[in-house]
């Protein structure tokens, strides 16, 4: 059977052509791919055991404290200038997400030239078998779903991956990149079996919510079994989450769109009885050259934007608790997120915290002519969740999550609301 997904994003057009956005829609087969993970390499090796645990050495360097976020997506342009990292990642890093090639990209030319230049030596010998670590970027990457031209790179025609994970970064500079190009069952589960992944982002899905089969048992396997998050996009139509394969499942913190930042109005763009809803619109990297930038709108990219923020909170409390590992492996780490001095986090503590940090925006700034929908007074939640996040959450969660501050709890009226939204979720995905 085949699954049609479709990127809940805009794109750019091509140059010759006219409008300015447009939607890009795929199709996948639905078969399950197991990943392998070799052990030789190109330039070191796996330092992991065969049941896929990974131990931090005892004497790292300073590389600090730090957090893994796992895009799953179309490509990724690793030349662009938004994912340039002057330092190097550290090799028990490497070891620990399974790395085994290492490509040093070219740094002269257009994104074309770097790409010919550095083909022969990586692009035509990547397997899906491999992880690779773009030397000079903060981009970890694989391909195993192993049915696209050019591996891990975003296509010409194409650059959501790139948006998407350029929506990470502004959020959150310093998480640790781990692409994974792909929209299936296989994908997933490339980020949910890496021990050091905290978060995984998805920003695809039916169109218009409708109830088939899609990625949910590999979320479920990140969240429940692997102690991971998943940020998932809801539709870009105010379709129900509830019955959505990627925002929908009550493991998954389902994200719909908000309008904020260089938009005039407040007013919710998607979804029906997400989680929370996020940024609509961005200003995020271009696929096809070095330094472009575009604005572009959808839940594609108010989703990794949460994803990021979500990184930025767990990266300061490690660096507050000294943790200096990621993830959250049963084995290592006892499915917690922190594991620091005095401190613990799971990802339900996490998740609790988002939801009393997000707030509801005035319903009387709606403009009938923007073809949108206004904020009601009534029933909020059925719009928008929990309410909105954005930058302006990261500090009071962490506030509340270390101690020193407390954030109220929830009007009564949303916390019913929302344990009947999650009442549904669980009744169906059951």
């Amino acid at each position: 059977m085949l699954r049609f997904f479709y990127w809940r994003g805009w794109s750019r057009k091509p140059k010759n052509e006219i409008g300015g956005l447009n939607p890009r829609g795929v199709r996948v087969p639905a078969a399950f791919v197991c990943i392998l993970i070799i052990s030789t390499s190109f330039s070191g090796c796996l330092n992991q055991d065969s049941d896929n645990t990974f131990t931090i050495p005892a004497n790292v360097d300073d590389f600090g404290s730090f957090s893994v976020v796992a895009p799953i997506d179309t490509g990724i342009n690793v030349y662009h200038n938004h994912f340039i990292m002057n330092d190097s990642y550290p090799q028990w890093l490497l070891d620990g997400l399974g790395v085994n090639f290492v490509c040093e990209i070219s740094t002269n030319g257009t994104w074309e030239e770097r790409y010919e230049n550095d083909r022969e030596e990586c692009w035509d010998v990547i397997g899906s078998e491999d992880i690779v670590w773009f030397k000079g970027s903060r981009i970890i990457g694989t391909s195993p779903d192993d049915n696209t031209d050019i591996p891990i790179l975003d296509d010409p025609s194409d650059g959501h991956g790139t948006a998407v994970t350029g929506a990470v970064l502004n959020a959150n500079p310093d998480a640790v990149i781990f692409f994974v190009e792909g929209f299936s069952d296989a994908a997933v589960l490339a980020a949910a079996n890496q021990p050091l992944v905290d978060i995984i982002t998805t920003s695809f899905g039916p169109i218009l919510s409708i109830p088939v089969p899609g990625i949910e048992d590999a979320t479920k396997v990140a969240v429940v079994e692997q102690k991971k998050v998943h940020t998932g996009a809801a539709d870009n139509s105010p379709s129900p989450a509830v019955q959505d394969s990627t925002a929908g499942p009550p493991w998954s913190i389902g994200i719909s769109g908000y309008a904020e930042e260089d938009d005039d109005q407040k007013e919710t763009m998607s979804g029906s009885y997400p989680d929370i809803a996020a940024d609509w619109t961005q200003y995020l990297p271009n696929h096809d050259d070095i330094d472009g930038y575009h604005t572009t709108s959808g839940t594609s990219f108010a989703t990794p934007r949460t994803a990021g923020l979500l990184s930025d909170v767990l990266e300061n409390l490690r660096d507050e608790f000294g943790d200096m590992s990621a993830g959250a492996d049963p084995l290592n780490r006892g499915g917690l997120l922190v594991n620091g001095t005095n401190f613990s986090l799971t990802n339900d503590d996490l998740r609790d915290a988002l939801n009393l940090s997000a707030w509801y925006p005035s319903f009387t700034t709606w403009d009938p002519l923007s073809g949108t929908t206004p904020v009601s007074p009534v029933a909020s939640c059925t719009q928008l969740g929990w309410g909105v996040v954005n930058q302006s959450n990261v500090l009071p969660i962490i506030k509340h999550l270390n101690g020193s501050e407390v954030m109220p709890q929830r009007p009564s009226d949303v916390q019913a609301c929302m344990e009947m939204n999650q009442f549904l979720r669980e009744s169906y995905w059951s």
